[in-house]
């Protein structure tokens, strides 16, 4: 999965013509037109969201933001790339690159999609059974509003139940449950956080003492009986010979 992480980092999206950009709530994010644009005389290079002009850079390298986003936004000029200081809600919407002279000419168009951090999920057993030494366990992984339940053994899952899971271009966030490293993991993630809640199988699925079927003896029943019986005949085979040699010498 793509996940636009970078929390600390500086990001920079670039796509051709249209992208999708997906960004935690608080985070920067750099948007870029990628192509390399050289401004022709009296051209004027803006950014906009949506109607509103975020700023203006003409031919001469001139550059004036709009009152709104003083201080909210830094503009590159090497580059003509605009980095967003901390993204809030309203500030989901399409920005667009435009260059305007003798007609106006789209050069991108980033659609921004605010998203919060995925709450933890929480991974819940169903039902257990070991069949020859094989753990199969049914489990239930939630998360904010959703849930998969999938059976599990000790190399694979699959899911058998639950609601659609999100797509991972999707804006709804996405719940799968897999094995890894002898444990069932439930991992909840969007496009920009994750998070899992993970269980050993072997606490899940705990290997049981097998029982002796009825009627038959245990080894350890075995060595006690026949522990006993040699005390026994030793024990007898000393009172005889204290009792033949009291008579012989009697």
């Amino acid at each position: 999965m793509s996940l636009l992480l970078g929390i600390g980092l500086l990001t920079c999206i670039a796509s051709s013509d249209f992208s999708s950009v997906f960004v935690l709530k608080g985070q920067d994010i750099c948007l870029d037109v990628q192509e390399n644009v050289q401004l022709k005389e009296l051209e004027v290079f803006k950014w906009s969201f949506g109607s509103a002009n975020i700023l203006r850079c003409t031919d001469t390298l001139s550059v004036r933001v709009s009152p709104g986003y003083n201080n909210r936004v830094e503009f590159y000029k090497g580059n003509f790339s605009l980095l967003l200081k901390n993204i809030q809600e309203g500030d989901s919407g399409p920005y667009t690159a435009v260059v305007s002279g003798d007609k106006e000419n789209t050069i991108i168009v980033h659609q921004l999609v605010l998203q919060e951090r995925v709450e933890p999920p929480v991974l819940t057993l169903d039902s257990n059974s070991t069949i020859n030494g094989n753990c199969n366990v049914t489990v239930t992984c939630r998360g904010q509003k959703t849930s998969v339940t999938s059976s599990c053994n000790s190399s694979t899952c699959s899911q058998v139940g639950g609601e659609s899971r999100g797509a991972e271009t999707s804006t709804v966030p996405l719940l799968s449950v897999y094995v890894a490293g002898g444990s069932i993991i439930c991992n909840h993630s969007n496009q920009v956080s994750w998070a899992n809640d993970t269980k050993e199988i072997v606490e899940l699925c705990p290997m049981k003492s097998v029982s002796p079927p009825a009627g038959s003896m245990s080894m350890c029943m075995l060595k006690i009986i026949l522990v006993s019986v040699g005390l026994v005949i030793m024990i007898s085979a000393v009172i005889t010979v204290h009792i033949r040699h009291r008579f012989h010498y009697g």
